[in-house]
């Protein structure tokens, strides 16, 4: 593994994703997407007796189905890598806990899944790791406890909110495999980057500012410009962040077409769901790159993927407390197909 300017790493050795999942909810199974997902949930709750228990479930489920695509087992497994919105992150942490995989926590908010990707990736190619799995999810009704308001109360929602996704996307990472496989070629850690957006409904405006820091740093540190990716994902900007991110790049002049850019909040909900501004949370970057994304890239509709997840870095103490909202973002160049 090396670095390549400031922020990026480029491995070396790119580990290849063996195997991918993705679980989603009702809601997103009647959105644009549902097609692409592995598995569609029946109900919110999973038969469990709360909405964190079900997503620990969901979790448990998402892992184990992309392990069994990957034919490893669990004990087999050297590190979980990932993480969720709930307090000390315990949908993952105790999905982990009843497979028995050794943990890495993580939490960058809804960029959880990327940071995992390229931490992993590092680990890997370095050869500290012979493999990983890397995960997050999230759950409507956990982050609107954890976040907001209790749905109990019934508080209308502005219309720059974002629907945060029930959903989970799992991903199995090995050093080497079959000719064809997708691959992690580089990674880039992004700055926390503060606009002094203060509305913590508007995570659109709160991330779009980090994402586009993170890409552009990304785009420097290879010497690369928008044109060498068959497509840039981001994470959880929905249709208002995307509009404000092609905006920044507009300003900066940094190329950045329209065509090439999607957005995993504004793919997952059609807005005749009323998901207000798109969909968020971890599981929506997640879930969507493991279903959607990964399998057109494996059908060899494209063959190299930008993915940017974002992440607002709030909690309801510092809200409550009247700070403002930071961003920040990952970015992971996945490949597929024989160079």
């Amino acid at each position: 593994m090396s670095r390549a300017g400031a922020q990026t790493f480029v491995y070396d050795r790119p580990p290849v994703i063996a195997a991918h999942a993705s679980l989603a909810g009702p809601k997103e199974g009647e959105g644009p997407l549902a097609a692409w997902f592995d598995e569609l949930l029946e109900d919110d709750l999973l038969g469990q007796k709360s909405w964190e228990l079900a997503e620990m479930e969901m979790v448990r489920r998402c892992v184990q189905r992309a392990l069994d695509g990957a034919e490893l087992a669990a004990e087999d497994v050297h590190a979980l890598l990932g993480g969720d919105l709930n307090n000390q992150i315990i949908a993952t942490s105790f999905a982990a806990r009843s497979l028995g995989i050794p943990f890495l926590g993580l939490y960058g908010a809804c960029a959880t899944f990327v940071e995992a990707l390229v931490l992993a990736s590092a680990l890997i190619s370095a050869g500290d790791l012979g493999n990983a799995v890397c995960s997050a999810s999230s759950h409507f009704c956990t982050a609107e406890r954890q976040f907001r308001f209790p749905l109990e109360l019934g508080t209308q929602r502005p219309p720059q909110a974002s629907w945060t996704a029930t959903a989970c996307g799992s991903a199995v990472l090995l050093p080497h495999g079959a000719p064809g496989r997708l691959r992690v070629a580089a990674g880039t850690v992004g700055r926390v980057v503060d606009l002094n957006i203060t509305d913590t409904n508007h995570m659109g405006a709160a991330m779009a500012p980090a994402v586009f820091d993170c890409i552009a740093a990304h785009l420097a540190d290879l010497r690369r410009t928008a044109e060498d990716y068959d497509l840039i994902a981001t994470g959880d900007l929905g249709w208002i962040g995307r509009n404000l991110l092609l905006a920044l790049a507009d300003r900066a002049g940094v190329g950045l077409p329209p065509e090439k850019l999607v957005d995993c909040g504004a793919s997952l909900y059609s807005q005749e769901q009323d998901p207000h501004a798109g969909g968020s949370g971890c599981g929506c970057v997640a879930s969507v790159s493991c279903g959607w994304l990964m399998k057109r890239l494996e059908r060899g509709e494209f063959r190299r993927l930008l993915l940017v997840g974002s992440g607002a870095m709030l909690s309801p103490t510092s809200s409550q407390q009247g700070q403002s909202v930071p961003g920040i973002a990952y970015a992971a160049c996945i490949e597929g197909g024989n160079d």
